[in-house]
């Protein structure tokens, strides 16, 4: 079994690619991944080397190369390729459009010609925008609200597509809000993570009551494998963490569990267009027979726990180019 992994030197696909590692002996693995800085190959520093996984550097928005790779000829193709942190689409939209949409235009029309068994589209669950009140089903509208979700949903709407024009066997799935080890230290739990164990403000915006459901990235990678091998073609998958917290919330737990007093937290200026609330209904998934194993708070202490012990992983991570973003971003009111 031949698997393509786009964008697995990133957060939750180098977390998939070590899950499939363990669970599919018989798998063979291709990494493609441009190493941005969100892709990092120490997330794989210890499988790559063997004759289980392959490292490929490539762009998923250079048409030659996605062709290339693809005519090797692969079982699955899943596609974690993404630009995903909304702080910084809001700065730079462009470089959201050409790795998000057009990114998955050039892996899609690759899969058109070179087939493969099934292909995976990770969008999120942004895509449905703010909820007052119940949980987005997967026929519920499509609201994005960020340059991000824009993309996203722009590529979901693009793949679903090529199923239906093309006949490529396209599943997509919407997840919630993923956290774990890994993680860029840009994101909420990473940041706020790292910041406490550096003794550092934690910027909150806002009031802090945004509300998420968070979804344990080995929760997540396990979904995608039973989506793989259990999914439709042509259908929306919601997968849905359960774990509904405001910001404030998860500052004040994790916070805790570190020892580290409330008064790091500081309220910062919100961000434009900030969702306040994300819900998926996730009962299509679970009728299959899926459902996420890890509660929360465990596995945010798993994931405190990870960060505590890779200080090395993340400090060279925090210096350099995000220290000036971080600047930038959050400014006088973060201590920066």
């Amino acid at each position: 079994m031949r698997v393509l992994v786009a964008g697995g030197a990133g957060f939750i696909g180098s977390n998939f690619v070590r899950h499939a590692v363990q669970a599919h002996p018989d798998w063979q693995i291709v990494v493609a991944d441009l190493l941005t800085y969100a892709g990092n190959l120490e997330n794989l520093h210890d499988l790559l080397g063997g004759q289980r996984v392959r490292f490929v550097k490539a762009d998923i928005a250079d048409r030659k190369a996605m062709e290339a790779l693809l005519a090797a000829g692969f079982d699955y193709a899943l596609n974690f390729a993404a630009a995903t942190h909304v702080d910084r689409s809001i700065r730079d939209p462009e470089a959201f459009i050409r790795t998000d949409i057009y990114g998955a235009f050039t892996l899609l029309e690759a899969v058109r010609r070179h087939p493969v068994e099934r292909f995976v589209q990770v969008s999120t669950d942004e895509v449905y925008g703010s909820l007052r009140e119940g949980s987005a089903r997967e026929d519920a509208p499509l609201m994005p609200t960020s340059p991000y979700s824009a993309s996203k949903a722009g590529a979901d709407r693009l793949a679903f597509s090529y199923f239906a024009t093309y006949g490529v066997p396209v599943v997509i799935t919407r997840p919630s809000n993923t956290f774990g080890p890994y993680q860029h230290p840009e994101k909420l739990i990473p940041l706020f993570i790292t910041n406490a164990l550096e003794e550092r403000p934690l910027p909150v915006y806002g009031d802090g009551q945004n509300v998420r459901d968070w979804l344990y990235v080995m929760d997540h990678c396990e979904a995608l494998d039973f989506i793989l091998r259990r999914g439709e073609p042509g259908v929306v998958y919601n997968i849905g963490g359960g774990s509904e917290c405001t910001n404030l919330e998860v500052t004040a737990a994790i916070l805790d569990y570190l020892g580290r007093p409330r008064s790091l937290i500081r309220h910062v200026r919100d961000r434009p267009a900030h969702d306040r609330r994300y819900s998926v209904d996730g009962s299509r998934l679970r009728s299959l027979g899926w459902q996420p194993r890890t509660e929360f708070r465990q596995a945010l202490h798993e994931t405190i726990d990870w960060y505590v012990a890779r200080r090395s992983w993340w400090e060279k991570i925090k210096s350099g180019e995000f220290s000036d973003y971080y600047r930038e971003q959050y400014g006088s009111e973060a201590g920066s």
